[in-house]
């Protein structure tokens, strides 16, 4: 059974949360608060009543629900932040709002306790399964001509390593709400991921290219028919008024390349090429029209 003070304390955290929102930008919700929104509430409460409450008790007493009170003196400083003397001031207040409460929590107690459980049981029980595709960045075409090497992090727990397949995806299934994994490519730069159940979209991952390695390959295996299809394939990819600019370090100037000179950049394996990243691209009717580039 909830007691009229755990009630009364229920009422406390919501007159600190509206107080705090008075002043700062916040969620509604105290469950939904980031770090840092607990960190400028920490600073608001100090500057009020002059003392501090560590985040390890935030999370207990407010992020999770809890059966049990905080200390005396912890109450007294709350109630002085939302504007009573004391939390006995604040409870004498409030004393005929937690009865009109309590009647109300009996009457919805057990179909509320219910719910709790069913969706406990949900979330205990579920599981994701994410399905990841790599696209080549500058080509915008699935990577299924090798295989990736995918590891991935699993918490708490040893990597687990899986290899893209013949459409240059991978599947995995999980009970967490996000994972990370590095993907790695003898052609393509080493990259760590993360993607959330929320935010899994299309399950598509940019890799950017390394043009060094493949061109490195093309150079010393003499392998001149793969090196002039890549060649052609590039030349399919610009458009022929393609601006294309290198931008240097600290703003110093920039220089312009016409789509051969980049071309040309682009599939010989100098030590500026090991270096490149690329910054943006603008496509127009399936074809680049504008890249930005620096040289690190």
């Amino acid at each position: 059974m909830i007691s009229n003070d755990l009630e009364l304390f229920v009422h406390l955290k919501e007159l600190v949360v509206k107080t705090f929102l008075k002043r700062h930008n916040a969620s509604k919700s105290v469950k939904d608060w980031s770090g840092n929104d607990i960190v400028v509430f920490q600073e608001d409460l100090f500057e009020r009543v002059k003392a501090r409450v560590s985040e390890k008790w935030f999370y207990t007493y407010f992020k999770n629900d809890t059966d049990k009170l905080p200390r005396v003196d912890m109450l007294n400083l709350l109630s002085t932040y939302v504007g009573f003397k004391n939390w006995s001031d604040f409870k004498s207040a409030n004393s005929k709002v937690s009865k009109q409460k309590s009647k109300a929590l009996q009457f919805y107690l057990l179909p509320i306790v219910l719910l709790t459980i069913l969706i406990a049981f949900w979330f205990t029980n579920r599981s994701h399964t994410y399905t990841i595709c790599f696209i080549d960045d500058i080509k915008g075409q699935p990577i299924n001509s090798i295989r990736l090497d995918i590891k991935i992090l699993n918490i708490d727990e040893t990597p687990t390593y899986i290899k893209s397949d013949d459409n240059g995806c991978f599947t995995y299934t999980t009970d967490a709400d996000y994972i990370t994994f590095v993907v790695q490519s003898p052609y393509h730069k080493t990259d760590t991921i993360v993607k959330s159940i929320k935010n899994i979209d299309n399950g598509k991952v940019k890799l950017n290219t390394d043009d060094y390695a493949l061109m490195l390959d093309y150079y010393s295996s003499k392998n001149l028919i793969d090196w002039k299809a890549h060649k052609a394939n590039l030349e399919k990819i610009f458009s022929n008024d393609a601006l294309i600019y290198q931008i240097f370090p600290n703003n110093i100037g920039i220089e312009l390349y016409t789509k051969h000179e980049f071309i040309t950049k682009l599939t010989t394996p100098t030590q500026s090429l090991k270096q490149m990243k690329i910054l943006s691209k603008t496509y127009a009717d399936g074809k680049i029209v504008k890249l930005k580039f620096i040289v690190e």
